[in-house]
């Protein structure tokens, strides 16, 4: 709820909307009470539908480049291996985070829920 409060006074006098996944910490009613009191608009994703989740993207092209098909035999080799990954992201797989993380979505009027 903190982070809310940042966001809120930040941009003070601006609209705000928040799309969030579905994760159940982000749906409960203190939450979405503290986001109304603040004048935050919280526009939650559908279910099961990590393609419009950018995150799960690049989590995608980092599991295909480091960890699909390979054993890390421990922890920090396995997290070291995705750090590596992470690093070298946009100067070795360029075109195609390019194409994962592209901002080509089908833009809706702005709106407030009621």
């Amino acid at each position: 709820m903190e982070l809310l409060d940042q966001i809120r006074a930040k941009h003070a006098r601006t609209p705000i909307t928040l799309i969030l996944d579905n994760a159940r910490y982000q749906r409960c009613k203190e939450v979405a009470a503290h986001a109304a009191r603040a004048d935050i608009e919280l526009l939650h994703l559908p279910s099961y539908s990590p393609n419009l989740n950018l995150i799960e993207r690049l989590w995608k092209l980092t599991k295909k480049k480091c960890l699909t098909n390979r054993h890390y035999p421990t922890f920090g080799e396995f997290r070291a291996a995705i750090d590596v990954c992470l690093r070298k992201m946009s100067r070795d797989y360029l075109p195609e985070l390019k194409s994962l993380l592209t901002h080509n979505f089908q833009i809706f009027p702005f709106h407030k829920s009621s």
